[in-house]
C-alpha cells in the first residue's frame, strides 16, 4: 500500500501574527494619512507655502513609529510586567516636569509637551501607555486584594489621582478622563465587585464632573454643546462648523479632496475634527467603514485578550484589555465630539489624526499586542511554556 501524501495545506505552519489585525490597523492608518493631506492642504499651503507640510510629517512619523514597533516587539511581555512600576514613576517625573517653564513649553496656551519642535512629545499620551501596563501589573499582583477588599482598588487610584492632577495642571482633561475610565474598566475586568465598581465609578463621575466645572471654560464647553447655534461665532463656533460638515456630507459625501469646511471654517480640521471632514468628504458611508474598522480592531484585541488569560498569562491578557479600553474610549469620544453628542474636547482619532506623539505611542502599542498575540500561538502549538 502507498503511503498516504498530506496535501501542502495540512503542512502549512500557521502565520506568527493575526493578519486580520494587520489588515485592521493598515487600513485606518491609510485612510489617516489620506484625510490629513486632504484636510491639512489649505492650512498647510496657507500658513508654510507646502499643501503637503503636514502630510509629509505625519508620513514620517508613521515611519518612525513602525522603525520603534519592529523594536518593540521583539521585547517579551514578561519584561513589561517588571518594568511597569518603574515605568510609572518616570512618567509621573517627566509629567511634573513639563510643568516647569523651559523644560516644558505650550502649545495652544497648554503646558503639555517636553522638547521642542519635531523632538516634542506629548507626555500624557506616554502616560495612557504607562497607567495601562501599571494597572495590568497590579491587577495580576493584587488580584484577592482587588475582588475581596476596598482597598484593593483604593490603592492605584492614590497613584491615578496624583496623575490625574499633574494632567489637569497642564491642563489637558481629556487626557485625564481617557486614563480614569480605562483604569476603571480594567478593575471591573479584573474582578472587582460591583458595589465596590459603583462606588469608585460614582466617586471619579463626581470627581470629573467638579474638576469640570471649576473651570469657566470647562463649563462654556459642557453648555456650549447643547446648543451650539445659539453662540456660533464664539464658543459654539467649532461645534457648529463641524455640525455643517456633517450636514454637507449627506449619505455619499461631497468626494475626496471637496470638503469646504476645512478651508478656514473648521478650526483644527487635520487633528480633533478628522472625522468632520471625513463626514463631508464621504458622508455617512465613509463614516460607518471608519466605525466598522474600529470596532472589528476593538474585537480583535479584546479577542488576544480573551485568548491570553485563557493560557494564564493574566498580565498579558489585562494589557490587552486595557488597549482596547484606551482606543474604544477615544474613538468613541472624538466621535462624540465631532458630532455634537459629547462636549469639544481635544482628543485625537487614533491611528488617523495628525499627531507625532499619538501616532508613536499607538504604534508601540499595536507593537505589544502584536508580540502578545505572537506569545499566544507560541503556548498554542507547544513551542513556549
Amino acid at each position: 500500500m502507498r503511503p498516504r501524501t498530506i496535501p501542502s495545506r495540512e503542512i502549512t505552519p500557521a502565520a506568527p501574527y493575526d493578519k486580520w489585525l494587520i489588515f485592521l490597523i493598515l487600513s485606518l492608518i491609510f485612510i489617516g494619512l489620506l484625510m490629513v493631506a486632504s484636510a491639512s492642504i489649505g492650512t498647510s499651503d496657507h500658513q508654510l507655502h507646502q499643501p503637503f507640510y503636514y502630510f509629509y510629517k505625519q508620513l514620517i512619523f508613521f515611519f518612525l513609529g513602525i522603525a520603534l514597533g519592529s523594536v518593540v516587539v521583539q521585547v517579551e511581555i514578561s519584561v513589561w510586567e517588571k518594568l511597569s512600576g518603574p515605568l510609572l514613576i518616570v512618567v509621573m517625573l517627566m509629567l511634573a516636569l513639563v510643568l516647569i517653564p523651559g523644560i516644558g513649553h505650550a502649545v495652544n496656551g497648554s503646558m503639555r509637551w517636553i522638547g521642542y519642535g519635531p523632538a516634542g512629545i506629548q507626555v500624557s499620551e506616554i502616560a495612557k501607555f504607562a497607567v495601562v501596563v501599571y494597572m495590568a501589573g497590579y491587577l495580576v499582583r493584587q488580584h484577592d486584594d482587588v475582588e475581596t477588599r476596598l482597598s484593593g482598588f483604593l490603592k492605584p487610584m492614590l497613584l491615578l489621582g496624583i496623575i490625574s492632577i499633574l494632567l489637569i495642571k497642564e491642563p489637558d482633561f481629556g487626557a485625564t478622563v481617557v486614563i480614569m475610565i480605562t483604569a476603571l474598566g480594567m478593575m471591573f475586568l479584573g474582578g472587582m465587585r460591583l458595589r465596590h465598581f459603583l462606588l469608585l465609578f460614582g466617586s471619579v463621575i463626581i470627581a470629573l464632573t467638579t474638576l469640570a466645572i471649576s473651570e469657566p471654560y470647562r463649563l462654556k464647553r459642557l453648555t456650549t454643546f447643547l446648543d451650539p447655534w445659539a453662540n456660533p461665532f464664539s464658543n459654539g463656533y467649532q461645534l457648529t462648523q463641524s455640525l455643517i460638515a456633517f450636514g454637507r456630507g449627506g449619505l455619499f459625501g461631497v468626494g475626496l479632496g471637496n470638503s469646504i469646511q476645512k478651508l478656514f471654517y473648521l478650526p483644527e480640521a487635520h487633528t480633533d475634527f478628522l472625522f468632520a471632514v471625513i463626514a463631508e468628504e464621504f458622508g455617512l458611508m465613509g463614516v460607518m467603514v471608519v466605525v466598522l474598522l474600529f470596532t472589528l480592531l476593538v474585537i480583535r484585541i479584546l479577542g488576544i485578550g480573551r485568548q491570553a488569560q485563557k493560557l494564564g498569562k493574566h498580565f498579558a491578557g489585562f494589557v490587552a484589555y486595557g488597549f482596547a479600553l484606551w482606543i474604544a474610549i477615544q474613538f468613541m469620544v472624538s466621535i462624540g465630539v465631532n458630532s455634537g453628542i459629547l462636549p469639544t474636547k481635544g482628543l485625537t482619532l487614533p491611528l488617523m489624526s495628525y499627531g507625532g506623539s499619538s501616532l508613536l505611542i499607538t504604534c508601540i502599542l499595536l507593537a505589544v499586542l502584536l508580540r502578545i498575540d505572537y506569545e499566544n500561538r507560541l503556548m498554542k502549538l507547544g513551542l513556549r511554556d
